[in-house]
């Protein structure tokens, strides 16, 4: 099972929710869902924020890479997910030096000696179109064998560390039961 974030309330809240669930009666998992899918929107929002400094991947990648299961009545359960495994250099900004590609995992710039994007001598090297902008290196002593190079970064594991966990708890639990209060009251009624 992969590692997952939660959000705890103390038990005043709980008291206190427990009362406002009890008057609105049937319309209150409609309110509680509307509630943990705004502050889980939020949270994903900060989360996003926080795990494109963390990475050091672009915005649109980390927005790709992340996806939603809202809460229902019936569910009461917002996930975050995201798939996959080692990503490649070519998502990190990578450029083609003399002595070998510039990345930056984790937002920290490197110099990988012995990797290439593009074919030719320098300086007039031209993209090879089927290397599609991934960053490779010689396997062998020959031109033939090439590997494609990866970061070693894995946006599950950095979903739920650093900075990105931080975010996710302090929205979550900053604006959880003041939505909650909010949503229930919006049926309850003045």
């Amino acid at each position: 099972m992969p590692p997952m974030l939660e959000v705890k309330l103390d038990p005043a809240q709980l008291e206190k929710l427990g009362n406002l669930i009890g008057a609105a009666g049937k319309n209150a998992p409609a309110a509680l869902a509307r509630a943990i899918n705004h502050t889980g929107d939020k949270a994903k929002t900060a989360m996003t924020q926080a795990l494109t400094v963390q990475t050091g991947l672009k915005r649109k990648v980390i927005v790709k890479a992340l996806k939603v299961s809202k809460a229902s009545a019936s569910t009461m359960t917002y996930t975050i997910r995201s798939a996959g495994g080692d990503i490649g250099l070519k998502y990190f900004g990578a450029r083609e030096t003399r002595s070998g590609v510039s990345a930056a995992p984790w937002g920290r710039r490197q110099i990988y000696a012995g990797t290439f994007m593009k074919g030719g001598r320098f300086p007039n090297r031209v993209a090879i179109s089927k290397l599609n902008g991934q960053v490779m290196k010689r396997t062998g002593s020959g031109r033939a064998p090439i590997a494609k190079q990866r970061s070693g970064l894995f946006i599950p594991v950095e979903m739920v560390s650093g900075a990105t966990a931080a975010a996710f708890d302090t929205v979550a639990t900053r604006d959880l039961p003041d939505r909650l209060v909010h949503e229930l009251m919006r049926i309850i009624g003045p």
